[in-house]
C-alpha cells in the first residue's frame, strides 16, 4: 500500500497542476495508511458533497471527485465556515468540469480524529450550503447542520492562494460512474 501511495504522489508531482502548488511535507512520513478510501462526489445534483458527513480513521484517504460545473474543497474552522481555517488549510484548487467528471481527483489523508470542516469556495456555494465534515463529534452542538446554518450568513467562499494539504492526482477510477 505504501508503494502505491508513493507512486500516486510521484505521478501527481510529475503532472503538475493548473494552479500554483505550495510545497508541503511528505504525508507518507507522518501517517500510516489504512488502505481505506472514502469517495466524495463534489457537485452531484447541484451544490452538494455526497456524502457530506464522513467518519474516517487515522490513515484513511478522503478522495474528492468533481462533477460540473466549477467546484473546490477548502478546510475551514467550525466558527468560520466559508474562510480557510488557517494558512495551512487544505485547498484543492478549482475543478472546472463541463460534463461528466474531472480527469483528476483531490485526496487528503486523515491524520487525527479531530473534526474537519470543509466547504466549496466557488462564489456563493458555501453560503448556499455546500459544506461538509469529517469526524464530527455527534455528542457536541458542533454538528454538520449547525455548520451549514452558520455558512448561510457567511458570505462568499474564500480560497487559498495555492493547492495544498493534499494531492491532485489522475482519477484512479475514471469509469466508476461517480
Amino acid at each position: 500500500m505504501f508503494s502505491k501511495i508513493v507512486t500516486i504522489l510521484a505521478t501527481a508531482a510529475a503532472l503538475g497542476s493548473a494552479a500554483p502548488t505550495k510545497t508541503t511535507a511528505d504525508i507518507a512520513s507522518r501517517t500510516e495508511f489504512t488502505g481505506v478510501t472514502h469517495t466524495v462526489a463534489v457537485g452531484r445534483a447541484g451544490l452538494n458533497f455526497e456524502p457530506n458527513n464522513i467518519f474516517a480513521k487515522v490513515g484513511d484517504l478522503v478522495e474528492f471527485h468533481y462533477l460540473p460545473a466549477n467546484h473546490s474543497v477548502v478546510q475551514a474552522s467550525f466558527e468560520k465556515p466559508c474562510v480557510p481555517q488557517d494558512e495551512d488549510s487544505f485547498f484543492s484548487g478549482f475543478f472546472p468540469v463541463s460534463q461528466g467528471q474531472s480527469d483528476e481527483v483531490f485526496q487528503i489523508v486523515v491524520e487525527d480524529t479531530k473534526p474537519i470542516w470543509f466547504y466549496c469556495s466557488q462564489g456563493d456555494h458555501c453560503s448556499k450550503g455546500m459544506v461538509g465534515s469529517i469526524n464530527q463529534n455527534v455528542n457536541s452542538p458542533k454538528t454538520l447542520s449547525a455548520f451549514r446554518e452558520l455558512a448561510t450568513n457567511a458570505g462568499p467562499g474564500v480560497s487559498q492562494p495555492y493547492i495544498q494539504g493534499g494531492c491532485r492526482i489522475p482519477n484512479p477510477q475514471p469509469n466508476a460512474g461517480i
